[in-house]
């Protein structure tokens, strides 16, 4: 059976060769597209890189096709070229799969952005600044380039991406209770560590260890399949489970922001109710109060006394029963500290998932309001961020809280793409948050415009006046 599948293999090189490059064309070309559709996912933007991969190296494993069919026609100045240009294509394309892992745990460990550009000016240094200067392209330097390319740049990058995948499904995907989603980026990540093996791993034969040990050859002698298909069927699972990730992915964040809309217009409708109730019902009955008590102080008449007594007693009761259906009516208790309640916003699944929220606090544990103020400027916080998610369609939300002495200011700024700033037209949402600043006694000013996002900034004292 072995020797059948390498005489197989053997007679269909070309075929083997042109699968495997359109595979990983494939994979990239799509990839671009679902990442260019899913603009609102924060992972999204991080598959330039694997599409750029692709792509680069669909066209190098085309070259093992093109060129050798170039040779009647071409000089070797020519063939030289072309064949420094396939290895170059090759580096190119680990790069970008190396930048794709890093992009992935750059906020886990960001000092990894220059470790892709040292690995690929080492391989440079090592073997292509050399030959280039000797004006050496022998054959034995493109195997040589092409195996430590494999080793220094190919594997890291494959194993790295293949840990980010699982890094994000697991702090991205999982906290919003989406197995199906989480298993095909697992299902991906796999994927490519299999990949990272049988590219990274399984070179062409060399004359030093371990590429002269474990090599092409040995696979084919092994098992009698070469590399190139074990690396064609890993692409076509990373393309499968990363398309269908992020088309799953897409109606479930479409679900998620309808949650949040649905949860934004009911915390409304209690605040609207509680300031009804405030300023409209509790006061008429308070007034109702004042006016029996001001009748039974000229009354002389102990009946008419008891009953007006009887009166106060039910007002009273009515009164907090009124209060404490406004309590019920709250989204929700105040955190015990400012700083808490910023930190459970900024960190939502929910809005980490769509875009980055930069949380920057000039506050200590220390510095708290009391609990109704507090809930005031977070629900300022929770409308800005529900607007820069369902409106603004922001990538980027920075917050920042700052005191001085009993002054508190509050800004909030997003990239996303703005309107037009007119005090005419602004909805519900923005006046209510105007409402919240006028209750806190500070101002709230709204700078936006269209394409170059929005900026709220809230000045108010930090303790009631």
């Amino acid at each position: 059976m072995n020797e059948i599948l390498q005489e197989f293999f053997s007679r269909n090189t070309i075929l083997v060769y042109f699968v495997y490059g359109l595979v990983f064309f494939i994979l990239g070309f799509s990839i671009a597209l679902q990442s260019w559709r899913h603009t609102r996912l924060e992972l999204a933007r991080s598959l330039k890189w694997l599409a750029a991969f692709g792509i680069l190296h669909g066209i190098h494993e085309w070259g093992a096709i093109i060129i050798p069919f170039q040779t009647m026609y071409m000089n070797d100045a020519m063939m030289t070229l072309f064949l420094t240009m396939k290895v170059v294509s090759l580096v190119a394309s680990f790069f970008c799969l190396f930048q794709f892992g890093v992009s992935l745990l750059n906020d886990r460990w960001p000092w990894l952005n220059y470790v892709p550009y040292l690995l690929v000016a080492l391989w440079a240094i090592l073997f292509f600044v050399p030959n280039m200067l000797a004006d050496s392209w022998s054959i034995s330097w493109q195997r040589t380039g092409t195996i430590w390319a494999r080793y220094l740049i190919g594997f890291p990058g494959a194993m790295l991406a293949a840990y980010g995948l699982y890094y994000q499904a697991k702090r991205q995907i999982k906290p919003l209770n989406l197995p199906h989603i989480s298993r095909m980026f697992q299902i991906a990540g796999i994927a490519l560590g299999a990949y990272a093996i049988f590219t990274g791993l399984i070179v062409p034969p060399g004359d030093f260890f371990p590429a002269n040990v474990i090599n092409s050859a040995t696979l084919v002698a092994l098992v009698g399949v070469p590399a190139p298909v074990f690396r064609s069927l890993a692409g076509m699972v990373i393309a499968f489970a990363m398309i269908r990730g992020m088309d799953v992915f897409d109606v479930e964040v479409d679900r998620q922001i309808e949650q949040m809309e649905i949860e934004r217009n009911l915390t409304v409708q209690r605040e609207r109710i509680g300031h009804e109730l405030h300023d409209g019902a509790i006061q008429q009955v308070y007034t109702a109060g004042l006016i029996i008590e001001s009748v039974r102080n000229k009354s002389d008449d102990p009946l008419v006394d008891q009953r007006l007594d009887t009166a106060m007693s039910a007002m009273n009761e009515a009164i907090a029963g009124l209060r404490s259906y406004m309590s019920n009516l709250r989204a929700g208790t105040a955190p015990v500290t400012l700083v808490d309640g910023l930190r459970e916003q900024a960190n939502n699944p929910r809005l980490t998932v769509l875009m980055q929220v930069d949380l920057d606090l000039d506050l200590t544990e220390e510095d708290s309001m009391n609990p109704v103020r507090t809930n005031r400027v977070l629900a300022i916080v929770s409308e800005a961020l529900a607007n820069a998610v369902r409106h603004a369609q922001a990538k980027r939300v920075g917050i920042r809280a700052h005191r001085q002495q009993n002054e508190f200011s509050l800004a909030i700024e997003d990239n996303g793409r703005g309107f037009q700033a007119d005090g005419n037209n602004y909805g519900y949402g923005l006046r209510d948050m105007r409402d919240h600043a006028r209750l806190l006694g500070g101002e709230l000013a709204i700078d936006s415009e269209l394409g170059h996002g929005t900026r709220i900034l809230l000045t108010a004292p930090w303790r009631d006046n």
